[in-house]
């Protein structure tokens, strides 16, 4: 089997409520990669907001997409290797990590399909169907949007909800968790996530403010790129820190590990150099006996917490239109059901391209 093309294109979707109080689209970047054997797998990177989607719609496009022409799509460690290390100046991080994460995630899609399996079961499955995480709340929303959107997933069978604490008065972030657990009751535990919106001295303010409420975690509390300023709120914060959804390559996340900044790792598909180092990533971090909960994009991250013993929980944002794909996961008691279907079991809506496409 050859790669015979690669389809790229840049959309720009409409987010739903209560998001769109926050962000009114994102930015995707697909990747459809054929074959001489009449297979097409799917890959795809989320910009949120839409920042930078034109950028790493042009390096796919002009860079990487090449290198794969005419190239077995079942060879994907070879093909992940020519890509990560073509372009010697440009570090895989940032644009250039979704622009690669895209093509992986098509990548594992053709192998799963040339199998006729889904990719968790290729992996090495450990379940068919991973609880999930309600996930928003964001600085835009009012108190009470916030508890309208934690009952609606709630209402799916989630127990547990994150919500973001961006207020710079950390009494203020205080005041708004305790609301939101008020409403909730004593059956859903919840999370925060400052977004590194912190430095040091600030997010250890911040913890201390919130280590009475038995919070599962304090999420991005500072910068990704100051892992030493991680590690040093890790070292004081009662609550668990959780990070590295801005974090790209398994050497970062080794770094996280060895300092001890986080307990829970997050990263994610579509930043994180694809499938094929976010399963690497999960893998060392189960040598530290760290949990992984992967960024957004549930209906692929599913496949990478289903083949890890050490995932925790998959995050659970409503972040696309419902005519963007077409076989969605189901919940189930507040678990995400993973589809049966060959590779991430994932196609785009009819119209979808047609619609969202700016370029």
């Amino acid at each position: 089997m050859k790669i015979t093309a690669v389809e790229t294109s840049a959309l720009r979707v409409p987010t739903r409520q209560q998001m769109k109080l926050e962000f009114p689209d994102h930015g995707v970047v697909v990747a459809q990669v054929s074959t001489d054997e009449g297979l097409t797998g799917l890959g795809y990177a989320v910009a949120f907001a839409g920042g930078g989607v034109e950028a790493i719609h042009t390096y796919l496009e002009t860079r990487l997409a090449p290198l794969l022409i005419g190239e077995d799509p079942l060879f994907v460690e070879r093909l992940w290797e020519r890509m990560y290390r073509f372009d010697r100046g440009i570090r895989k991080v940032g644009i250039a990590a979704y622009a690669l994460s895209a093509l992986d995630i098509a990548l594992w899609d053709l192998v799963g399909k040339a199998a006729g399996k889904p990719l968790f079961k290729l992996w090495g499955a450990t379940t068919d169907r991973v609880p999930a995480y309600g996930s928003g709340g964001w600085a835009k929303y009012a108190t009470k949007d916030i508890i309208a959107e934690a009952e609606r997933y709630v209402g799916l069978g989630c127990r547990y909800y994150k919500m973001k604490i961006h207020d710079p008065d950390p009494r203020a972030n205080r005041k708004r968790v305790k609301a939101v657990q008020k409403e909730l009751g004593d059956d859903v535990r919840m999370m925060v996530d400052a977004n590194q919106k912190l430095d040091v001295l600030g997010a250890i303010r911040q913890a201390r403010e919130l280590e009475d409420l038995d919070l599962v975690w304090f999420e991005e509390p500072v910068l990704a790129d100051d892992i030493a300023a991680c590690a040093e709120v890790a070292q004081a914060s009662a609550i668990p820190i959780a990070t590295g959804e801005n974090n790209y390559t398994r050497y970062e996340f080794r770094e996280l590990l060895e300092r001890k900044a986080a307990r829970y790792l997050m990263p994610d598909v579509c930043r994180a150099n694809g499938f094929s180092e976010t399963l690497r990533i999960g893998q060392l971090a189960a040598a530290h006996s760290a949990m992984v909960s992967p960024h957004v994009v549930h209906e692929l991250s599913l496949h990478v917490a289903a083949a890890l013993p050490n995932a925790f929980l998959v995050e659970y944002m409503e972040w696309a239109p419902s005519d963007l794909f077409d076989g969605m996961p189901a919940f189930d008691h507040g678990a995400l059901v993973i589809p049966d279907r060959p590779g991430h079991g994932l196609a785009l809506g009819a119209k979808a391209v047609e619609k969202y496409r700016i370029r």
